[in-house]
């Protein structure tokens, strides 16, 4: 694995401390762990695989931990923004990106601890700063979550 993006055509994987530099999420609100089969302006996997030690677990609920939608769904656009740093190059590298619309969202199966779950986004299109993207989550092949969802890169 290496620490760059591959060139367009060729798939990539990458690291969460290589994660860490290309996007400003942290922890408690890093929602990937990895990103695998980049491929550059068109799509990214990222894989969270859900602990029981995660911090909304305890109250969401503690008899019976189901990750909030909301957080799989913040999945999916930090894969996207990961994506879009692959794509744009390293001067994208940080800059805040913003949710513009969450569309179509359906939750299909509830994700709990010891999952791993598989974040698919596909780039729809783009138009300056703003990106359109349909994402995807499952564990084990099984669909979790779907949303088609617009988001907007600013300059810093």
């Amino acid at each position: 694995m290496t620490a760059d993006c591959a060139s367009p055509g060729e798939a990539q994987e990458i690291d969460r401390l290589r994660i860490m530099q290309m996007i400003p999420h942290r922890d408690p609100f890093l929602m990937i762990d990895k990103v695998i089969d980049v491929v550059q302006n068109k799509s990214a996997t990222g894989i969270k695989n859900v602990s029981v030690d995660e911090y909304y677990f305890r109250g969401h609920f503690p008899a019976r931990p189901v990750m909030p939608g909301v957080l799989i769904v913040e999945a999916m656009a930090q894969t996207a923004a990961v994506l879009v740093v692959c794509t744009l190059g390293p001067e994208s590298e940080g800059k805040l990106v913003y949710f513009m619309s969450v569309d179509n969202a359906r939750f299909r199966r509830p994700v709990v601890p010891g999952d791993v779950m598989h974040v698919h986004v596909t780039k729809q299109r783009n138009r300056g700063n703003v990106w359109k993207f349909e994402g995807e989550a499952k564990v084990n092949g099984q669909l979790c979550a779907e949303a088609v969802f617009a988001a907007m890169i600013l300059d810093n």
